[in-house]
């Protein structure tokens, strides 16, 4: 099993989706990003839910976990949802956990596909999936998403944020930097407000959880992002510094979406910094 420092490391599958391939490569023609990503005859491409969990002695850490299980069949269908591949419970419970052993969770950002998890309907109601557990938020992302503008309003639901604020397991960050010994978090803006990443060192080297930021393998070009994107200049100069400086220091990436990459390495190409050696987590 790899490990980083204290932490032993578990991939965990949520399911997986489907979103418009334009909207996933913004301004990139479609001849060149298809042939990257193959899209579907509703021109949408398949991406997975892919969390990682920290296990320590003291702890059970979750960062982010997928778009859970309280879509209705017409939200399944337009977002080609598929939660037979896996689902969050099941891949902790294929891990030796299960949902009351986590103490931690670190959300990247608040879009329904990253924090859906977080809750769970009981009965009529909807509550924390996680009860034991602390849920770590930027306070910036957080007001953020509360008062969303038009452009994001569709990817913050308020399932999936009333009750981790009513749970008073809410906490919310004011600055990056060191989260518990060996995890840190870091703040990116382009994609939305204070995203957050997650970066895991020991002497093993360094993982980094690049979440939205880098959604796939094919989005490491620095003009090669996403429609998403609420500010997709800051997107660019944002990618450009954190790739030289992880081509730089060695660090391995762990792709959250993409659909066949877990982790890979760096290295400098011919135009840009690319992708090298893809593999499994288990082969890290």
């Amino acid at each position: 099993m790899p490990k980083i420092g204290l932490y032993q490391l578990h991939v965990i599958e949520t399911g997986r989706f489907r979103l418009d391939g334009g909207a996933m490569f913004g301004i990139i023609p479609k001849p060149l990003w298809e042939r990257k990503i193959s899209p579907d005859a509703g021109n949408r491409i398949p991406l997975h839910m892919r969390c990682l969990l920290l296990e320590s002695s003291d702890r059970l850490i979750l960062i982010d976990n997928g778009m859970g299980d309280k879509s209705d069949a017409r939200f399944k269908q337009i977002y080609g949802v598929d939660l037979e591949f896996a689902e969050l419970n099941r891949s902790l419970k294929a891990a030796g956990f299960g949902a009351e052993d986590i103490s931690d969770v670190i959300l990247t950002h608040l879009h329904f596909d990253h924090c859906g998890g977080s809750t769970t309907r009981v009965g009529d109601r909807t509550e924390v999936a996680f009860r034991q557990a602390q849920y770590h938020v930027q306070r910036a992302h957080w007001d953020w998403a509360n008062s969303p503008n038009p452009r994001e309003k569709g990817s913050f639901l308020d399932e999936n944020l009333t009750p981790l604020l009513e749970s008073g397991q809410l906490n919310l960050l004011d600055s990056e930097g060191d989260l518990f010994p060996g995890v840190s978090v870091r703040k990116v803006h382009g994609h939305t407000e204070a995203q957050q990443i997650v970066k895991i060192t020991g002497p093993e080297g360094t993982l980094v959880f690049v979440a939205d930021l880098l959604p796939t393998t094919a989005h490491l070009a620095p003009v090669w992002g996403m429609g998403y994107d609420i500010r997709p200049l800051v997107t660019i100069a944002e990618k450009s510094v954190f790739l030289e400086e992880a081509l730089r220091e060695g660090w391995q990436l762990f792709f959250e979406h993409d659909p066949a990459i877990e982790v890979s390495g760096l290295a400098q190409g011919g135009r840009s910094i690319e992708a090298v050696e893809g593999r499994p987590l288990q082969e890290l």
